[in-house]
């Protein structure tokens, strides 16, 4: 009787972690998470949370979100779930390497790819969301793409080393995806 509830305990649990569904509570359609309401760490929502994410990590696919571009939308969904108001959270992004690619618009993807760029949606909710977007003008250049290929939603910098150093020095921790 005693293995019984226990297997039963253990079905109702697995059921309860498994059935739960994943949230976006700032970007909307990217980087869902679950809640964890039990959670005893949370970020502080007297914070004011200021993150420069060097995004290095593109796709494999090109018909596929990048990872890094993805997890900076986990992120701010992370800590607006975790009690963070949208104004108390201020994201940069220094885009370089792999995630360059992410930066194209849809005519300069299509050209490269031939598919639309599926970053294009998330790049905008992004920016909706008040996150600053940069691109390394020094990857965009070592890639032979040109500086008017870039979507609309992202500015050029010199490169990822100094938009990260100028935002460290303001304060900013750095993540890098």
């Amino acid at each position: 009787m005693r293995h019984t509830f226990l297997l039963f305990c253990l079905f109702t649990l697995s059921f309860s972690l498994t059935a739960q569904e994943r949230v976006a509570p700032i970007i909307k359609d990217f980087g869902a998470i679950f809640d964890i309401p039990t959670a005893t760490v949370k970020p502080d929502p007297t914070q004011v949370y200021k993150i420069v994410v060097d995004v290095f990590t593109g796709a494999e696919d090109p018909t596929d979100l990048s990872f890094g571009l993805n997890n900076v939308a986990r992120m701010i969904n992370l800590h607006a779930i975790g009690g963070v108001p949208a104004g108390k959270i201020d994201v940069v992004l220094a885009m370089h390497g792999g995630a360059t690619f992410a930066t194209l618009n849809n005519a300069a993807y299509q050209k490269k790819f031939g598919v639309d760029n599926p970053n294009a949606p998330l790049v905008k909710a992004l920016k909706d969301a008040g996150v600053k977007l940069v691109v390394c003008g020094q990857s965009l250049l070592a890639r032979e793409i040109p500086l008017e290929s870039v979507l609309s939603d992202i500015e050029i910098g010199t490169s990822m080393l100094t938009t990260v150093s100028t935002y460290q020095l303001k304060g900013y921790a750095v993540f890098r995806f």
